[in-house]
């Protein structure tokens, strides 16, 4: 991965300047580790994240759904005000924050956040859950009865795409562990452009020049239904079955 490391860098704050995209369309793809260099020699203009002379942050997420998993139904089967609640650490600082993610016009995903210690979903965190649901037209979910499901891992590079075409994630090392056990997946990247138009930007056509076309892949979805014995793969099957399964470690009953 040394394209990567030579691709110019960019700050934070510009970054967030010129694509925060909170509220962007979202494209996902599982890339082998040794293809990386050679999509990101084929975008000029591309940089890429450095805070404090890192190129890597490390990333964990901790995945809040109902006893009765409505968060993964939802997605699982496509549903139109499907939603997911998490919190989100960033490692290397300990900065911590509540998210809530759902779908707008036409998919595009929205993202909102609050600053958080971590801990339960209550009193002023509850209510706001509550209201980012309800204005995504997502009822009868009650924040306090949310219960922990899934803890993900994985470090994270992030590019800046020219042109204002928003940014990109680079995903690797990822690890996924729950009540039944984990999972870990190596040599293999998950890379998602998000951008504010429906268009394929430059690292999409990149990508594709390469032969890799977009995959259903959710961290949370994914990862739950590797993990849960009797909970159907669904929409997941094809990129468990074809793109992870040579690269997959499974230790089911083993927890970290």
């Amino acid at each position: 991965m040394n394209a990567l490391h030579d691709l110019p860098a960019v700050g934070l704050d510009e970054l967030n300047a010129a694509a925060a995209l909170l509220t962007r369309v979202d494209r996902k793809y599982v890339v082998p580790v040794a293809d990386l260099d050679a999509v990101l020699t084929g975008i000029p203009g591309l940089r890429a994240l450095e805070v404090e002379g890192r190129r890597w942050s490390r990333y964990e997420s901790t995945y809040l759904d109902t006893v009765a998993l409505d968060s993964w139904t939802g997605a699982a089967h496509a549903r139109r005000r499907r939603w997911k609640v998490r919190t989100r650490t960033y490692a290397d600082t300990g900065e911590c924050w509540l998210e809530v993610k759902t779908r707008g016009r036409r998919g595009a995903t929205v993202k909102e956040r609050l600053p958080h210690d971590g801990t339960d979903v209550a009193g002023a965190a509850s209510d706001w859950v509550s209201e980012r649901l309800a204005a995504a037209h997502v009822f009868h979910v009650e924040p306090r009865g949310l219960v922990p499901t899934l803890h993900t891992a994985y470090a994270r590079s992030t590019l800046l795409l020219p042109a204002g075409a928003g940014r990109a994630t680079v995903d690797r090392d990822l690890r996924w562990v729950s009540g039944h056990g984990t999972a870990e997946v190596a040599d293999v990247l998950v890379v998602e452009t998000k951008s504010a138009s429906m268009a394929p930007g430059p690292l999409d056509r990149r990508l594709r020049e390469l032969g890799h076309r977009p995959v259903r892949i959710s961290k949370y979805g994914t990862g739950l239904a590797l993990l849960t014995p009797g909970l159907p793969g669904n929409r997941w099957h094809r990129v468990t079955s074809r793109h992870l399964a040579d690269h997959l470690t499974l230790d089911a009953g083993v927890l970290a």
